[in-house]
Parts: C-alpha cells; sequence; structure tokens
C-alpha cells in the first residue's frame, strides 16, 4: 500500500514526531510505502523559536504542498496532519475528495478553536467551520482525546478513532537513581508553552524556601527566566529521555480555556514513561491520564499546587516511587506506540 503523509513539520515539530514519525519502522516493517511530505520545515521552527523571519519558508511550504497534491492519486490514501493549508479555506480537501482521494486527518490539539475562537471577527466567519469540514470529508478523524472526537462526531464525521499521543516503550523506562540528591521538580516543552510556568514561581520559591529543590525546564528559553530559580536545560531528541529520567516530579500547569482542553498531556506520558510521578492541572485529558494518589496529583489553584508539591517533596521516597511504577504501567498499558501501532495501521488500511 502507497501512503501518502502530509505532515505539518518533520522530525523537529514535536506533535509530528509523535502522531506519525515515531510509528514509520513499525509501518515499513508491515509492508506500507511511505513517502512523507512536511509542510513546515525545521528552518521555520528554528526561526519561530528565535524570533527570525519565517515568511521564505511559509511561502516554499505551501509551493511544496500544492506539487505534493498533484501526485495525490499516485497513494492509496493520504494522512494529513490538522489540516493542508493553515488560514485559507478547506478547498484542498474537497479537491482530494472530488477526484476520489482517501484522507485521514489527525488532531493532537483544539486546532478548530484557532479559528473559531480567533480575535479577528473575519477570520471567525470565514474560518470558524473550516475543520469541521475538514473532519467531515475525511474517510476517517483520529482524535487524540475525546474532546476532540466529540467536536468531529458532533459535526458529522464519517469515522472517528481515538488514537492518544504515545512515547516508545522501548526509549522511555525508569532509571535508577543512585545516592541522596536535592530533588528535581521538571518541565518539558517549548520557548512558547513556557508561559504556563510563570504562575507557579512564587509557590516554589516558597517550597525551596522549606525543601531544597532545583527547579529544570527542558526546552524553555534561558532569557524568559533570568533571574528565576528555573534551570533552562535545551532539548534535544537524543537527550530528553536521559533528562527526564533525572526528574522526581514533573509537572504540567494549564490554564483552563478551550485551546488547552484540546491538549493531548503528552508531558505526562513522557514523565511517566519515566517513573516520575506527576502533579498536573485537572484540565482536558490530564483528568483521564493523572489517578490522584495513584501516579500523581492534580492541582487547580496555586494553593493546591504548593499543597501537592510539597506532598511529593516531603513524603517518603518509596511514595513517589511508588506512584512512579503505576505511572509506567498505564503508560506502557496504553500510552505506548507499542499498544497503539497496531490499531493505527489497521485505521490505514482501512481508509484506503
Amino acid at each position: 500500500m502507497k501512503v501518502l503523509l502530509l505532515s505539518r513539520y518533520g522530525v523537529l515539530g514535536a506533535s509530528s514526531r509523535v502522531r506519525f514519525l515515531q510509528y514509520l519502522p513499525y509501518f515499513y516493517s508491515q509492508g506500507l510505502e511511505i513517502t512523507i511530505k512536511p509542510l513546515l520545515s525545521d528552518t521555520y521552527l528554528q526561526n519561530l523559536y528565535n524570533g527570525g523571519s519565517r515568511w521564505r519558508e511559509v511561502l516554499k511550504g505551501y509551493t511544496t504542498r500544492i506539487f505534493a497534491l498533484l501526485s495525490a492519486r499516485r497513494f492509496d490514501v493520504i494522512i494529513i496532519e490538522k489540516e493542508l493549508f493553515p488560514f485559507m479555506p478547506a478547498i484542498a480537501e474537497r479537491f482530494l475528495r472530488l477526484i476520489g482521494v482517501s484522507y485521514i486527518v489527525d488532531y493532537d490539539d483544539a486546532l478548530f478553536h484557532r479559528y473559531d475562537c480567533h480575535s479577528n471577527p473575519w477570520i471567525r466567519r470565514l474560518l470558524g467551520k473550516k475543520i469541521d469540514s475538514v473532519m467531515r470529508q475525511a474517510s476517517c478523524v483520529i482524535a487524540g482525546n475525546n474532546y476532540l472526537a466529540e467536536r468531529a462526531r458532533r459535526v458529522g464525521a464519517r469515522r472517528v478513532e481515538i488514537i492518544p499521543t504515545v512515547v516508545d516503550a522501548e526509549r522511555y523506562h525508569p532509571k535508577q537513581k543512585s545516592g541522596i540528591k536535592m530533588p528535581i521538580i521538571g518541565w518539558i516543552g517549548t520557548p512558547q508553552t513556557s508561559r504556563y510556568l510563570q504562575p507557579l514561581l512564587p509557590v516554589l520559591e516558597s517550597i525551596k524556601s522549606e525543601v531544597p529543590l532545583r527547579f529544570v525546564a527542558i526546552g524553555a528559553n534561558p532569557e524568559d527566566f533570568e533571574g528565576t530559580l528555573v534551570e533552562t536545560w535545551p532539548w534535544s531528541e537524543d537527550t530528553e529521555v536521559e533528562s527526564l529520567q533525572q526528574f522526581d516530579v514533573g509537572v504540567m500547569p494549564l490554564m483552563d480555556s478551550p485551546w488547552e482542553r484540546g491538549k493531548c498531556g503528552y508531558k505526562l506520558i513522557q514523565y511517566m514513561a519515566c517513573g516520575v510521578p506527576v502533579v498536573a492541572s485537572p484540565v482536558g485529558v490530564n483528568v483521564e491520564i493523572v489517578k490522584p494518589g495513584e501516579n500523581g496529583l492534580l492541582a487547580s489553584s496555586i494553593e493546591e499546587w504548593g499543597h501537592a508539591l510539597r506532598q511529593l517533596l516531603q513524603e517518603e521516597p518509596s511514595m513517589r516511587k511508588q506512584m512512579g511504577a503505576a505511572g509506567h504501567a498505564l503508560v506502557k498499558d496504553r500510552y505506548s506506540l507499542q499498544a497503539q501501532a497496531p490499531k493505527l495501521l489497521k485505521i490505514i488500511y482501512e481508509a484506503a
């Protein structure tokens, strides 16, 4: 079977990497012939994170995608990550249906809210229902969680399947911590998402005055946290697992808004895969992943965050170890590539 994967990014884009690119070795082993055509290059992402100009890369990406669509009929099925052309009507998706090409569309966030909740009324009017149209025309909508799946069902998608964002259980595993060390509370993300950490800084400073600790943010911009207790570590695919294994507690603070409710909790899955207990905001899929008192804790207010972090830091290390083991077992059973890959393969074959 020939498959055209129209991802949003290349390997530097977390969503593309974890939603599809990490499955490629398995797909190849099962006989799929996959052609990958990212919309936006690694250079685009580097410029995004560094504040550089991105228009040239956007123009190049849109042009490349147009040529990719001209070859669409050579493939048995097309997989689209999110949409074909951001901030344009769903004309290209309708074109695929008109020429009889089946496509699967995948969502790991509430992209539809980028349009229907946009501050510009013209964007809301012209594109507010764009993603609904993309979903309806797809042979299958793959959603990362129930919030996204419910949207697809509500707008009339023909088939909706939930596949959570997963980790490779052969890469992610707990590591025995040696000796007595200062506990590390940690977070992983990008310069764009590190804003969620800002409300936590006062409570972290308060806890640090009571209990020795380090706070590490992997992938954050160092300039955003100058003069704070935050240690910023660079992200790389080669070192992320080793870095996460050093955490004693992993955190995922979020605001409660429509956009955040569509997130897939990937940070929590990464922490748990490494045997790290978690503290998270009770927003969206987080309440499904975190079993309070079993594999982590949920915290809404700043006061609850302070209580939860103190509890995990001040209790016996055996409590953290027990929670970490429970989280690891959950990931292996449900949130691992090994658990979800056969289901995704079946969807691809049935959509062709």
